[in-house]
């Protein structure tokens, strides 16, 4: 039995991410999440880093790539 991603689609895309909007550059079923390694249907992407050009699984995916990126938004300030 084949998943959703085997077959003459099911390989990974190239993508452009723009903002609010992405361009398929390489055709395929699915990317990969920078954080997770996780497969993301294309029908599903909904977070990426036009800055980093990298998609993400999830908003918490994106936020801990946000947060590696820039460990000072660790700290909150008491003021």
């Amino acid at each position: 039995m084949m998943n959703r991603f085997e077959g003459p689609g099911g390989k990974e895309a190239r993508i452009r991410y723009l903002d609010g909007d992405f361009q398929v550059t390489s055709p395929g079923a699915f990317v990969r999440c920078a954080v997770t390694g996780e497969s993301i249907p294309l029908d599903e992407l909904k977070y990426w880093s036009v800055a980093r050009q990298e998609p993400y699984v999830s908003a918490t995916a994106s936020l801990r790539r946000e947060i590696e990126m820039h460990p000072e938004l660790r700290k909150r300030s008491t003021s």
